[in-house]
């Protein structure tokens, strides 16, 4: 492994790290998401596999409060990489976010040091002192693979590790995506964190994200292969595009309980503040697709603006997308999305645990028009792109009988990486889908083929 030898030299000529103390390692990989994306913060379920892309995180406790950061693959991506802080400067959420806001060329510390405030705030007595931390990834930023949640994941649970706190799991997860949320002001749900912390090689995770229910792995048929193809579209969950949709979900939510003359309140009692009611527990996907389509679809509006909405329903329920004058919200779109692919996700995992004991040429078409439905659903909720399209149709036009069964844009959309289902002897079909793809001139492609463990699996590795 490149990175332990890399911590030994540093460790073993005291470059970086002392010689005479411990250093905790971890790793933790991206993640691809076959099915679901944006109705993990309406409760549904998402179907989430990890790649072998990851992030490594090795940290060393300090005698004294300095916190220095040394991240290689900033450093090489032109952004600054080396910095220190005095612990005593993270006193607040406030005060991270200033520093780092300060320019762009340090906002990556913000999954860093979002970290290190919540375990202090957290564990007050046990994070007294102050640390090291080394970090180098292979995860393509921006392309829709979780990059961010890679480095969080990989960064708290070493640093945890060397403050003697174990996280692991859910706890995990929730620490680090209140982070996202908190610190670093991005609107996700949890299933990034999840998936890259509970994830293993060649199996794929199931989540109901209420607020997170994992489900037992399942493993692919033998027969069938996840590929992803990036498509140099840079993504990003921070986006305009992805606050809008995941707003205007919300304000779906909000009138349908309206209507319904369902209170709406603020639960305060987790460290992610959330709304909630009676009926439906806050969350869309417990709406079924058949009541939606009876009772409120026709209802809904397909757009609206922020003053028409809060003078019909008051207030906006959710916390972490303020909605903004200059905005359309596709109301109608994200609503049904958000019911629609719950139940999509749900046939793709249960044909996908069938399968895996049965396989059959009719389950894997069916698995791969879910996909397509899918995909089709994003772009009318704002989330699409030409490039992602444009791949989505390669894969379609080779179609079914050279083993491509489907494939859809993932993550947060708007571009990014589209997953593709095929059969696992499709590496030549695939490689000809990226090979068109580059010549098209669109973007700069990259191939993801391999999954891995997540950072649980891998656990802690003590130099």
């Amino acid at each position: 492994m490149d990175f332990l030898s890399t911590v030994i030299t540093l460790k073993s000529e005291g470059t970086f790290f002392s010689p005479t103390e411990t250093v905790y390692i971890s790793r933790s990989p991206g993640r691809l998401d076959l099915m679901g994306g944006n109705d993990d913060y309406t409760g549904g379920l998402v179907f989430e596999s990890t790649i072998s892309e990851a992030t490594f995180a090795a940290a060393q406790l300090r005698k004294d409060k300095v916190v220095v950061l040394k991240n290689k693959t900033v450093t090489e991506a032109g952004w600054k990489g080396d910095l220190e802080i005095h612990f005593d400067e993270l006193s607040g959420i406030e005060e991270v976010k200033t520093f780092a806001n300060q320019s762009e060329s340090v906002r990556w510390t913000a999954y860093v040091l979002g970290n290190l405030y919540y375990l202090k705030n957290k564990f007050p007595d046990k994070v007294t002192s102050g640390i090291q931390i080394y970090m180098e990834s292979t995860v393509p930023l921006n392309k829709g693979v979780s990059s961010s949640a890679a480095i969080e994941v990989a960064v708290m649970k070493s640093s945890a590790a060397a403050y003697g706190i174990d996280l692991n799991g859910i706890e995990l997860a929730l620490a680090c995506q209140w982070v996202e949320n908190v610190i670093c002001d991005s609107a996700c749900g949890i299933m990034d964190q999840i998936a890259v912390v509970a994830g293993r090689e060649g199996y794929v995770l199931p989540l109901v994200c209420q607020p997170c229910l994992p489900e037992p792995l399942i493993q692919l048929p033998k027969e069938l292969q996840i590929w992803g193809i990036d498509s140099g579209v840079s993504h990003q969950v921070s986006g305009i595009e992805y606050e809008a949709a995941r707003a205007a979900a919300f304000m779906g939510y909000k009138m349908i309980c309206d209507w319904e003359n369902i209170p709406v309140t603020l639960d305060k009692s987790n460290e992610i503040e959330r709304y909630t009611d009676p009926r439906w527990n806050g969350y869309l996907a417990n709406l079924s697709v058949s009541l939606f389509h009876e009772l409120y679809e026709s209802r809904l509006p397909e757009d609206t603006e922020r003053f028409e909405y809060l003078m019909g329903h008051g207030f906006h329920v959710d916390p972490f997308t303020p909605l903004k004058d200059e905005v359309t919200y596709h109301v109608l779109a994200n609503t049904r999305y958000a019911v629609e692919e719950n139940n999509r996700v749900r046939l793709f995992s249960e044909l996908s645990r069938g399968a895996s004991l049965s396989p059959s040429q009719r389950s894997f078409i069916l698995m791969g028009e879910l996909m397509y439905q899918s995909h089709h659903a994003y772009t009318q909720c704002g989330l699409g792109s030409k490039a992602t399209d444009f791949l989505v149709d390669l894969c379609r036009k080779v179609g079914v009988e050279k083993g491509i069964y489907g494939a859809k844009i993932t993550g947060g959309g708007a571009g990014g990486t589209v997953a593709i289902l095929a059969d696992k002897n499709s590496k030549e079909i695939v490689q000809n889908i990226f090979d068109q793809y580059a010549e098209a001139g669109m973007g700069v492609p990259y191939l993801f083929e391999e999954s891995s463990d997540g950072a649980d699996e891998f656990g802690i590795l003590r130099c």
